[in-house]
């Protein structure tokens, strides 16, 4: 079942997070390289983006449960000026995947975004994301650029 996000979903989503973004995610890939930041590791930093997007657009967050367990989510951002939504988060976690959950998720945050008046939605992945890189394309979205991300200490 999708429903909207609650604010005592917070916590499990942050987890997902750190459990589903582990391969998939520039702040591990920093970690990666050059360690643990101001003692702030990947995990601390992707999970914050979760505060973000729920303080961004909380009505755009959806989540979904199976048997009572948060099995998955999907944040949304919505710009009335460009038309143009976004969905900056999406995760399953894994015992979850393959039963079509991340399609219905994405199909929930299209709708919500349709609704809200936007008439592009755009989502990103790192190259490294197989998964994405497959399954955002059969979902119907179509690659427009790449961007190279780098980091320098200072």
């Amino acid at each position: 079942m999708i429903r909207k996000y609650q604010t005592s979903d917070l916590e499990a989503l942050k987890q997902i997070t750190a459990i589903c973004f582990e391969h998939v995610s520039i702040d591990k890939n920093i970690e990666n390289r050059f360690g643990v930041i101001a003692g702030v590791d990947w995990k601390q930093r992707k999970m914050s983006h979760i505060d973000d997007d729920v303080e961004a657009n909380a009505d755009g967050v959806f989540v979904v449960e199976i048997d009572s367990e948060i099995a998955g989510y999907i944040t949304t951002r919505i710009n009335p000026c460009t038309k143009i939504g976004g969905i900056p988060n999406l995760a399953v976690l894994p015992k979850f995947q393959g039963r079509g959950l991340g399609r219905q998720l994405i199909e929930t945050a299209l709708s919500y975004c349709k609704e809200e008046g936007m008439l592009y939605a755009r989502i990103e992945t790192l190259e490294q994301n197989q998964i994405g890189a497959t399954f955002y394309p059969k979902m119907g979205f179509v690659e427009v650029a790449r961007q190279v991300h780098y980091i320098q200490p200072l």
